[in-house]
């Protein structure tokens, strides 16, 4: 089974791809999601924040204020790396878990697509087998996110300093998306890889 590590900085369109590769039929592992799963359903995981970070992130029904986190730790490179510390390992379990179980389900000469945003910030390297980065331009990626978490051009400005920049991704990668364009056009590149990795998947396996 091919593993293929999906990886863009913020905004640049990962959810809409990985979407289009699960339309086709393809298993998605999302690390974001297990993030965020983790923050609810892993009591060591929380306590655990909650030590670090104090009583400000945490929410009256006593979850963890996502926002209130992000504020800090993409304003603070030392906490960064602390919930990095925290987290890392456990989504790293739960992927290799995933993976796991999603083999014992589908053919050897298959794929699946493993989200990771933090990709080249992390070691999650070992994870996959090939990368593919998705791609946009600064001043899009701004814009899409404004619209869809209803931040401020200056906090998502401080997100994006934090992440590897574009340049270093693509000379990274296996494969490209750019994907400053329409609807139609992504779909029609994504297409055409999901063909692609169903080819090289027959050779891998």
């Amino acid at each position: 089974m091919l593993k293929i590590g999906l990886t863009g900085g913020i905004g640049s369109g990962k959810t809409a791809v990985s979407n289009l590769f699960e339309k086709m039929g393809i298993h998605i592992i999302d690390t974001d999601i297990i993030s965020r799963q983790l923050l609810i359903n892993d009591q060591n995981v929380v306590q655990s924040i909650i030590t670090d970070f104090g009583k400000s992130i945490v929410n009256e029904n006593n979850t963890i204020n996502r926002s209130a986190l992000a504020n800090i730790v993409f304003n603070d490179a030392t906490k960064k790396k602390r919930l990095e510390a925290i987290l890392h390992p456990k989504i790293r379990d739960e992927v290799n878990s995933q993976t796991i179980n999603i083999n014992k389900t589908i053919k050897p000469n298959n794929y699946i697509i493993i989200v990771i945003p933090l990709l080249f910030e992390t070691n999650f390297n070992e994870l996959i087998d090939h990368i593919l980065v998705v791609t946009a331009s600064e001043s899009i990626r701004i814009k899409r996110v404004k619209t869809r978490d209803n931040r401020t051009t200056k906090e998502i400005q401080s997100i994006i300093n934090t992440q590897v920049i574009d340049e270093i991704r693509c000379t990274q990668a296996n494969d490209v998306i750019e994907n400053n364009n329409g609807f139609e056009q992504l779909e029609s590149k994504v297409m055409q890889l999901h063909n692609q990795y169903l080819k090289l998947a027959n050779t891998h396996y």
